[in-house]
């Protein structure tokens, strides 16, 4: 228990507003945790499947809510902000707390209805805004920053886990209205340093979502030219395809990856430590759009080195020579280089992985983030 102490705020509501309660449970829970030790009532407004569970054992009421996270059909969007107003006005929320972009726009104008001033704005990376550098992409930046910041009121905050995203808004990572906080957070006793496996092979492994904006592509590239070259380089690809992400990566791609020699695809897993006791070093070829990515968080707490792309959100966790390599985005040949590189020097990869359990430890951890939120949230609801 923190020794932050504001009675003021006891009893007081938080409504967290999220599309699905599976990103809830992986990446938000600390910070309900952190309402409740605050003395906050806690609800989570989101669309259930099958993290209810999860979600509750933080002491948080639960509300199902449908919204389509593909779609901002102004019809649709409209009813349901409708929707939404109706559940902040009856849950009497003091606070709420929006995540990601889409719930921003539906619970920004939903609290707007209902004269909810104070308000969170979590970005958790901005997809192809921080990706792209096409005019389309402009264009986009700017649109989604003025719906964005024609939601902000006096009492709103952002929530960044980098410091490059609060730009693409226009903001100051400085300013008093950002907060930026160490991703989602890890508990360092539960994922702990492991001993790397018997080398040769160097066992790379991937765990995300299967999308073609993580560079999956790219890495099985990267393994397929070392290979070929004789490199005993082996990569292993854990995730599943996402079907309502257009980025997603068909099935039956990943299972032709999975065929080639020294490249296996598993699917999702849940063990997080069993990946890492059975390989040597972390891979993350993402071509943009991270906020700090939990699976580095993973790798890291694990004791495990990291080749990553030089991009917002990765470079926000590993600095090239010291937890790992940044590599150029969509970029084989150089993905390639750094893996070769590594794979040839094991005593460097050991002190890599090293070097990234200290680095989560020192700001990364879910303390960190839920001292930083307790400070957020009362502060705001003292004002």
């Amino acid at each position: 228990m923190s020794s932050l102490s504001l009675p003021d705020v006891q009893g007081r509501k938080l409504v967290f507003v999220v599309t699905e309660d599976w990103f809830f449970a992986s990446h938000f829970l600390p910070m309900a945790r952190a309402a409740r030790e605050l003395g906050l009532a806690v609800a989570v407004v989101t669309r259930v499947r099958a993290h209810r569970e999860a979600i509750e054992a933080t002491g948080a009421k639960v509300i199902p809510f449908e919204a389509d996270r593909r779609s901002l059909n102004p019809i649709t969007t409209g009813l349901k902000t409708g929707d939404l107003a109706a559940i902040l006005r009856r849950e009497k929320a003091d606070l709420v707390h929006c995540i990601a972009l889409r719930s921003i726009l539906v619970g920004g104008f939903a609290a707007s209805m209902v004269g909810v001033h104070r308000r969170v704005y979590a970005l958790t990376g901005l997809g192809f805004l921080g990706a792209r550098t096409d005019r389309i992409a402009k264009l986009a930046q700017r649109t989604v920053r003025l719906l964005v910041r024609g939601l902000e009121t006096r009492q709103t905050r952002y929530v960044f886990e980098n410091p490059d995203d609060p730009k693409l808004l226009g903001l100051d990572p400085s300013s008093d209205k950002v907060v930026i906080l160490g991703g989602a957070g890890i508990d360092p006793e539960a994922l702990e340093p492991l001993p790397l496996p018997p080398q040769p092979p160097l066992k790379v492994a991937i765990v995300a979502r299967m999308l073609w904006s993580k560079g999956i592509d790219v890495a099985v590239e990267a393994v397929r030219s070392l290979r070929r070259k004789g490199a005993a380089i082996e990569l292993s690809l854990f995730g599943a395809p996402d079907p309502d992400n257009p980025k997603s990566i068909p099935e039956e791609t990943l299972k032709a990856w999975g065929d080639e020699p020294g490249i296996a695809w598993h699917g999702r897993t849940h063990d997080i430590p069993a990946v890492w006791r059975d390989h040597h070093l972390a891979c993350l070829p993402s071509r943009g759009g991270e906020g700090l990515p939990r699976t580095l968080l993973e790798a890291a707490a694990c004791g495990r080195a990291i080749v990553t792309t030089d991009v917002p959100g990765c470079r926000a966790l590993v600095r090239d020579g010291m937890e790992g390599r940044l590599v150029p985005a969509g970029d084989a040949a150089s993905l390639a280089e750094a893996l070769l590189d590594l794979s040839r020097q094991p005593d460097l990869v050991a002190r890599m992985g090293g070097a990234a359990r200290a680095r989560v430890l020192d700001g990364f951890t879910e303390r960190d983030v839920m001292e930083g939120v307790k400070r957020l949230y009362g502060a705001m609801l003292a004002s």
